[in-house]
């Protein structure tokens, strides 16, 4: 599966391979020596896991990109994950089109998560104890952030006006803008990056 990826990526003319691992303390080490920009990171391997690789790399480079490619879907791996810092989780029947879109949106910025499992992020969201509120509030105003909130939470348009008192229209104003802000093109994606910065 690796040495398939490898091939198929590097005939992307925007794609470089610059090293394969076959364990994550294997990938901790290959970060170190080529500093690559991205990081196809699979989750359950042998000496140490994806979760704790993703962990030391976005914790030691926080400038490199870790997108998670894996079989696994449970809810603990998933969460995991983002947790440790993945930029992005997709399944590895992902079609080559879609992941290497992913791979491209990864590195401006962009957050990614298959839409099999967007849901099990959200619903493990709610249940979770989460750190205070980083970086969105330089982003965002205190409205704005209100509203993530609960879209992080998986309320609709409708629900949030009536939890805010707002009208419909204004809440749909206010989620263009928290899009717009965070560089994304769903709601899905806004509520990944607001849990990611634990908001909740």
């Amino acid at each position: 599966m690796r040495d398939g990826l490898a091939i198929l990526l590097g005939l992307e003319s925007d794609i470089k391979i610059v090293a394969a691992a076959e364990n994550g303390a294997d990938a901790v080490a290959a970060v170190a020596k080529y500093k690559p920009d991205l990081v196809l990171m699979d989750l359950k391997m042998p000496v140490m896991d994806g979760i704790e690789a993703t962990r030391q790399i976005v914790t030691k480079y926080p400038e490199i990109k870790v997108l998670v490619l894996t079989t696994y879907d449970a809810d603990e791996w998933v969460y995991n994950a983002i947790r440790a810092g993945a930029s992005g989780y997709l399944l590895k029947d992902t079609p080559r089109e879609d992941l290497v879109k992913a791979i491209r949106g990864t590195m401006t910025g962009k957050t990614y998560i298959d839409p099999s499992i967007a849901g099990k992020v959200l619903k493990q969201a709610s249940v979770e104890e989460t750190p205070p509120i980083t970086s969105l509030t330089d982003q965002l105003t205190e409205r704005e952030i209100d509203v993530l909130r609960l879209i992080a939470k998986g309320f609709s348009n409708t629900d949030i006006a009536q939890k805010l008192f707002l009208s419909e229209g204004t809440v749909r104003n206010y989620v263009s803008l928290i899009l717009t802000k965070l560089d994304v093109s769903d709601r899905t994606q806004a509520a990944i990056i607001a849990i990611k910065h634990g908001l909740k």
